[in-house]
């Protein structure tokens, strides 16, 4: 996505800058802080935030906006929990916009639709499956690092795209038919991604992925 600041008015523009301070302010008061005294979590955190913004760098597109890349909503929420993923996204995107990428006056509108929107999918799916399905490493990895994945990236760019429309920035049309088909294939890439980067941690580091419990997904199974 990495989307400029010229796609929107000031209404706009607006709008998501305090939405992005509710959501900060949020974060704050609410994140487990208390597990980044723990030098392999903060660690854990910077990787992720380093490792999203080379990620968001290398993308594809045409037009201003309407840039394909991998997110790792998933991954992160899984790994750090939501509200400690939503600050690793909302630091690889400063990183994203002190590379020139993005303008600063567009960075909460990117942090919304970026981190917040697919934190909130990927963290909604993870409770579903939670309370639909039966605890199971396999329905750890498969289910929610896999499927979770590709669901948090699609309903993203579904959400992104209806923003775009509603601004006024393209045409549903066009989006329709030159940029949505795109994000099956890149569902596709986020599974695969983020899926292997989970099933890595709970396989050699467990302890560093918040949603992954032993006595839960292993114990008796």
């Amino acid at each position: 996505m990495n989307l400029p600041a010229t796609l929107f008015d000031g209404a706009w523009l607006w709008a998501a800058f305090m939405l992005s301070v509710a959501v900060l302010f949020r974060v704050i008061r609410t994140a487990p802080w208390g597990r980044l005294k723990q030098t392999t979590q903060l660690n854990l955190l910077f990787g992720f935030s380093v490792g999203l913004a080379l990620m968001w760098s290398m993308k594809a597109g045409v037009m201003p906006g309407l840039n394909l890349h991998l997110l790792g909503a998933m991954a992160a929420t899984l790994a750090l929990g939501p509200q400690l993923a939503i600050v690793a996204m909302g630091l690889a995107l400063v990183g994203i916009v002190l590379n020139g990428e993005v303008e600063w006056v567009a960075w909460p509108i990117n942090f919304v639709l970026m981190a917040v929107v697919p934190v909130m999918v990927a963290y909604g799916f993870q409770r579903l499956v939670e309370k639909l399905l039966p605890p199971h490493f396999f329905i750890f990895v498969f289910v929610l690092s896999f499927v979770g994945s590709a669901v948090a990236v699609v309903i993203g760019g579904l959400v992104a795209s209806t923003v775009l429309v509603s601004a006024g920035a393209y045409p549903l049309s066009f989006l329709l038919s030159d940029y949505l088909p795109y994000f099956i294939l890149l569902g596709f890439s986020e599974a695969w991604i983020g899926g292997a980067v989970i099933t890595l941690l709970v396989v050699f580091k467990p302890g560093w992925v918040a949603a992954f419990d032993d006595r839960v997904y292993l114990v008796g199974k």
